[in-house]
């Protein structure tokens, strides 16, 4: 039963023929990706990948590469439901390349502040776009068979005490704000899989919150798939079961095996509940044989010419013009001289850090996008960096070699200390080293050896040697930095640079386990020279301190040349006005914006806002565009005509910007956030993160008045506006027409929408719906629908957009139902929540309640 082939499970009769031990070791993961396989009843282990935008595989370390598609802010901003269920198909074929049956993604979270450290992982702040755009990505990734696990079930809002923090949230804006956008996935695509949050909800942890995952997911919903735990979050054994958590994950198990048989034996737990989680996990396996995709498979790459078309559509979609005032973009072939400046140019930030992130296939910067699109315009690209953004230096991958042959460093694994003084911030290099349990190649400084071990060799105590070849590439003063996990020491060419051996001093580098980062400066060093790099590092204190997960360590190595911050902004201005147009390429990237930890601020980091206002005042032609996952205030805005936001690109990155900036792409995205002018203003402000917490709890003191429903409650001007968005072209809406609401809430929208410029363009249009005479507060208006349509220049289009009975709903907390008062509700058709084009009234004859999809 164990190959490839579909075949079609009588999962009560394997049932039937398990032992009590065999189906307890179904409800937990073995390692680190696969659920627990029983050979000798021929149940074989189904393999797991993280996502959302891409399927890493089974391995951190030394992984396959895989496509990174854009973050999920980006493809919701896209506001396109066809991109969504495209790019959940391309996942499927890279999971069949990775010979993975379950993604985990994706994220729908919704988000409460613009410092959540994995906000750039979901779509939207809004419920109703979060959950459309997700049930697209689930139908397209299972149109494929490879199983959707939508996460994470619930409120998993913030990074600071992630395992522990309790979300106080009211059972309406639960209802919702929270729950929604997985209620819509799951009418609108059924995701096979569920993933439970870290947190606690109301005073009990998600993965054993018998409310969340039995009354509500279970019973009103009527979910018939598997629910996992997110990886280390289960906390109990008879409780998460009996609240319908399946399977622990991942393996080897903390909280079930032998204690699942002991709570049997003391009746707290009972053979029937048992069965009921190990019939789901045999769910799952049916769905991994319908896949087709074979079990234990060697792990591909897939990199075609299709993938990468829509990895560019993709990044190009993702991307919103904010501001175009001189009209300079897009960029014409008059402009013979292009200045990039900027810290996000170089470097492709392809996607935020954490379980999103992954070794791509390959990455095209913004800057080698520009300059390829300028080439074809005739155009000479002239790039300096300006400032420096970096809460870590650039990894120093750049710049290694093992052995000066080829881009590669050497690890050394010893399951004892091979000398007395390894660990020392001083030891006998004249001393030659035993031989090593086991050694591998790596091509980076960055490296989570949580995987990719020979476990038959190397045990989980464990000590390592790392050792490369540096060779700077311009001469002058070079930074260097190191943070572990566990304790280490970095020689460069036998001298100790940084000790982190030492007691070092906790960070939050590799998900909250790692130490502080060091920085140390190389003084004169030589382009072309080769330095000797050497770190020496053990996991034993780490392993023995309790680690969360099974893990030989990790290392972060840095290195970059020093930048003199005023000859920085001297080289930019002077760089500025000397060219026709200059481009600005800044922001965030995955050291700020990561699983693990918050931001702690919306600023832009370094002397980024600086740069920005000295390129600004010398050069009219300045386009600015900034990279995030998630918004930044911006106090130079009202100087910069022409502004993009571009979120992180994936792969493409530097393609999909370039398409937009020199009109081969006519920009159609529209904010799925709204960017405050400043933290304050947002709706969850204090009442966020490490300043919000209040004893362990966060209490979600804006109700249902999250996002742009806050801004509009409170008549707070934001920045921009959720919906915002502009194109090089113009629309105009017309002809609204609206249905009778039938008994159970149904009407429909239609309108005509016009592309009354001169070049064709995509316009998104947003569905509004207010209720001014609820027995409740409630927001001024909800997005309860939107069409995305492309029209030539000059063509007219009729748009029909379908409503139910949630675009008129709330949640009664009385009656513990949903309910649709009658009386008039307000119908609007906006370009944006602030731009509203055309507006109508419905009215609904008699009120109605209900439970359940």
């Amino acid at each position: 039963m164990a190959d490839s082939e579909a075949a079609e499970l009588n999962i009560d009769e394997i049932l039937a023929k398990l032992t009590l031990g065999q189906k307890v070791k179904l409800l937990s993961g073995h390692g680190w990706w696969h659920t627990t396989p029983i050979p000798e009843a021929g149940i074989p282990a189904v393999r797991m990948s993280d996502g959302p935008n891409g399927v890493r595989g089974t391995r951190f370390f030394n992984g396959v590469p895989s496509s990174c598609f854009p973050s999920s802010t980006g493809l919701g901003s896209s506001f396109d439901v066809q991109l969504a269920a495209e790019v959940g198909k391309a996942l499927a074929d890279e999971c069949h390349a990775k010979g993975c049956h379950v993604l985990l993604g994706p994220t729908v979270n919704t988000q409460r502040s613009p410092l959540g450290g994995r906000g750039f992982e979901s779509f939207s702040e809004d419920p109703h776009l979060n959950g459309t755009i997700a049930a697209a990505y689930v139908n397209g990734l299972q149109s494929k068979g490879v199983a959707a696990t939508i996460k994470h079930f619930a409120t998993n809002d913030q990074e600071f005490e992630r395992f522990s923090i309790d979300s106080i949230v009211s059972e309406r804006a639960l209802r919702e704000i929270y729950l929604k956008p997985f209620q819509i996935a799951l009418k609108d695509a059924n995701p096979w899989a569920f993933m439970t949050a870290y947190n606690r909800l109301n005073g009990t942890h998600c993965s054993e919150n018998k409310h969340l995952l039995d009354n509500i997911l279970r019973k009103e919903w009527g979910f018939k798939g598997m629910v996992m735990s997110d990886w280390t979050g289960t906390y109990s054994t008879a409780e998460s079961i009996q609240a319908g958590m399946d399977l622990e994950m991942p393996g080897p198990t903390t909280m079930r095996g032998n204690a699942v048989i002991r709570s049997v034996v003391g009746q707290k737990l009972f053979p029937e509940d048992i069965d009921n989680c190990a019939r789901k996990v045999l769910g799952l396996l049916q769905h991994a044989y319908d896949s087709g995709i074979p079990f234990d498979a060697p792990e591909q790459t897939l990199d075609t010419p299709q993938v990468r078309s829509l990895l560019r559509k993709a990044s190009a979609d993702a991307v919103v013009l904010l501001k175009n005032e001189n009209r300079v973009l897009p960029i014409k072939s008059d402009k013979r001289k292009i200045a990039v400046i900027g810290p996000n140019a170089k470097y492709a930030v392809t996607s935020g850090g954490g379980s999103a992130a992954l070794l791509s296939t390959y990455t095209v910067s913004p800057l080698e996008g520009i300059t390829a699109a300028a080439k074809e315009i005739g155009a000479e690209v002239k790039y300096t960096v300006g400032s420096l953004s970096h809460q870590y230096l650039p990894v120093i991958d750049p710049y290694i070699s093992h052995g000066g042959k080829d881009k590669t460093a050497f690890f050394e694994f010893w399951n004892e200390s091979p000398t007395e003084d390894f660990l020392s911030t001083s030891p006998d290099f004249s001393n030659q080293l035993p031989p090593c349990a086991w050694s591998t190649k790596t091509n980076s400084g960055q490296c989570f050896l949580a995987d990719g071990i020979d476990d038959s060799k190397v045990n989980e105590v464990c000590w390592l040697k790392f050792s490369t070849t540096f060779t700077p590439d311009e001469d002058g003063d070079w930074d260097v930095s190191l943070n572990v996990a566990g304790r280490g020491n970095l020689f460069i060419d036998g001298k100790l640079i940084i000790d982190l051996s030492t007691n070092p001093a906790p960070g939050e580098s590799f998900f909250g386990l790692g130490t502080e980062d060091i920085r140390k400066v190389l003084k004169g060093l030589k382009a072309g020279t080769k330095h000797e790099i050497e770190i020496r590092l053990s996991n034993k204190d780490f392993i023995a301190k309790g680690a969360p997960f099974s893990t030989r360590g990790g290392i972060r190595l840095g290195a970059i040349k020093q930048l003199d911050a005023e000859q920085g902004l001297k080289d930019a201005i002077a760089a500025a006005k000397d060219s026709d147009v200059a481009i600005l390429v800044i922001g965030l990237n995955n050291d700020w914006e990561s699983e693990g930890h918050d931001r702690q601020n919306m600023d832009l980091p370094g002397l980024t806002n600086r740069l920005v206002t000295e390129v600004l005042s010398v050069n009219p032609n300045t386009i600015v565009v900034n990279q995030s996952g998630t918004p930044v205030e911006m106090p130079w805005v009202e100087e910069a005509h022409t502004l993009v936001q571009a979120f992180y690109g994936g792969n493409e990155v530097g393609n999909g910007l370039a398409d937009v900036l020199f009109g081969k792409v006519n920009p159609s995205g529209k904010l799925a956030l709204t960017f405050p002018k400043r933290l304050e203003d947002n709706p969850s402000y204090p009442s966020f993160g490490d300043k919000g917490q209040s004893h362990g709890k966060i209490v979600y003191n804006e109700g249902v008045f999250v996002g742009y429903r806050g801004y509009e409650v409170k008549k707070l001007a934001p920045l921009f506006p959720f919906g915002y968005g502009l194109s090089y072209t113009t629309f105009e809406h017309s002809s609204l027409e609206l249905s009778p609401v039938s008994p159970d809430g149904k009407f429909t929208v239609s309108f005509t929408v016009k592309n009354t410029g001169d070049v064709e363009g995509r316009e998104v249009s947003q569905v509004y719906v207010a209720d001014p005479e609820s027995s409740l507060p409630r927001p001024v208006k909800e997005l309860a629908g939107f069409s995305k349509v492309s029209l030539k220049a000059g063509e007219s289009q009729k748009v029909t957009v379908s409503l139910d009975k949630y675009a008129l709903s709330f949640y009664d907390e009385r009656k513990g139902s949903w309910v649709a008062e009658a009386g008039k509700f307000a119908v609007y058709v906006a370009a944006s929540s602030e731009d509203v084009k055309l507006s109508g009234e419905v009215q609904l004859a008699k009120s109605f309640f209900w439970n359940g999809l």
